[in-house]
Formats: structure tokens, sequence, C-alpha cells
């Protein structure tokens, strides 16, 4: 007597996330088939690198695999859990890396330089050229942590080990930066005038 089987790619998503807990290699490359596109979309959406959101999509269905005796149909579809996987696992990648080192002196002059080309003109408004203006009169060492922190992404952490000063004085100083500037910036401006 011949044995029914049912085709992997009909089963619901359910049944191939069983499939792949108990290590079924056709259940499993069906499961990865299913949900390949929707988990690497999450990724690249979040991570913005192809290579990054390749890892991420990787060690989604690694997770999914790991913890598929965990998933409970009650709290949402399989789709969802693991776009949840993918979506928990590119933020923290995102997160883990770590910019690039700028030297401090390198940080004034992008903080001084105001660029001439045609392009940058057409691009720039006042409000920007307000704010070049009010961080280029910031102290050095405010406009620095303001830069670390605001364009760089540096937490005050790092802002505090790469200007090797203590962590409060980073912070304090990335406060102060940002309450001048507020300042600054919400001040009205020469030859304004409120009627």
């Amino acid at each position: 007597m011949s044995r029914f089987r049912f085709p992997a790619g009909r089963l619901p998503d359910e049944a191939l996330l069983s499939g792949l807990a108990t290590g079924d290699p056709e259940l499993a490359v069906t499961f990865v088939r299913r949900f390949q596109h929707t988990v690497f979309g999450v990724a690249i959406a979040v991570t913005g690198d192809p290579q990054l959101a390749e890892d991420v999509a990787q060690q989604t269905f690694e997770r999914a695999w790991r913890h598929a005796q965990i998933y409970d149909a009650r709290r949402g579809s399989v789709r969802t859990w693991l776009t949840a996987i993918a979506h928990n696992l590119a933020i923290d990648a995102v997160r883990s890396r770590r910019p690039e080192p700028v030297a401090p002196e390198d940080l004034e002059a992008i903080i001084g330089v105001v660029s001439e080309t045609p392009e940058q003109h057409a691009l720039a408004d006042e409000a920007s050229s307000r704010l070049r203006a009010a961080v280029a009169q910031l102290p050095p060492e405010q406009g620095r942590a303001l830069v670390m922190a605001g364009i760089y992404g540096m937490t005050a952490q790092q802002i505090a080990d790469s200007e090797k000063i203590p962590l409060g004085t980073a912070k304090t100083r990335v406060r102060t930066a940002m309450g001048k500037l507020r300042t600054t910036l919400t001040s009205p401006k020469r030859g304004d005038h409120v009627q």
C-alpha cells in the first residue's frame, strides 16, 4: 500500500514550523523559501545594508528553528512571529554597529566647514545656516560632543571614551550644548519685528 504525502508547499505555516523544529529537511527548506522574502524585506528595511540584512535573515531562521516549540498561535500568525524576530534582530544589529571614531581635530574642521558648491547652496536653507552658525558659536568641547551625539549617533559613554573625560562631563557637555542651541534658535533673529 502506497503512502499518500501532502505536498510540503501546501502545508499550513504552523505545520512547516513544526517540521522545522523536528529537523525535517524538506519542511525546513519549504519554510525558509516561504518566508525568505518577507524576512529579508524586514531586515533590509531596518538596516539599509544588504549584507547585514542577509546576516539578520540567517539569524532569524536560526532563532525560529531554536524556538519553534514556544510559538503560540493564539498570539499571532507564524508570519507575524517571524517578522517580529527579524525586526528585533535587525534593530539589535544596527545598534551594535559602532560608529567609526573621528579625531577631535577633524570634528572641529567639520563644524567650521561651510561649503560653497552650488548644489549645497541650493539645498541649504536659512534654518540650516542658523543651525551651523549656532553650533560654530559653541565652545569647541561642547560642539564636538554635540556633533558626536547628534550626527554620529554616539552614546554619552562613547563620547566620554573618545574625549577621555568622565561620563558625567560628556553628558553635561551634550546637555549644555543642546540648551544653548535651543536658546539661540528660538530667540528672534535681528531684523524680525513682532507686530
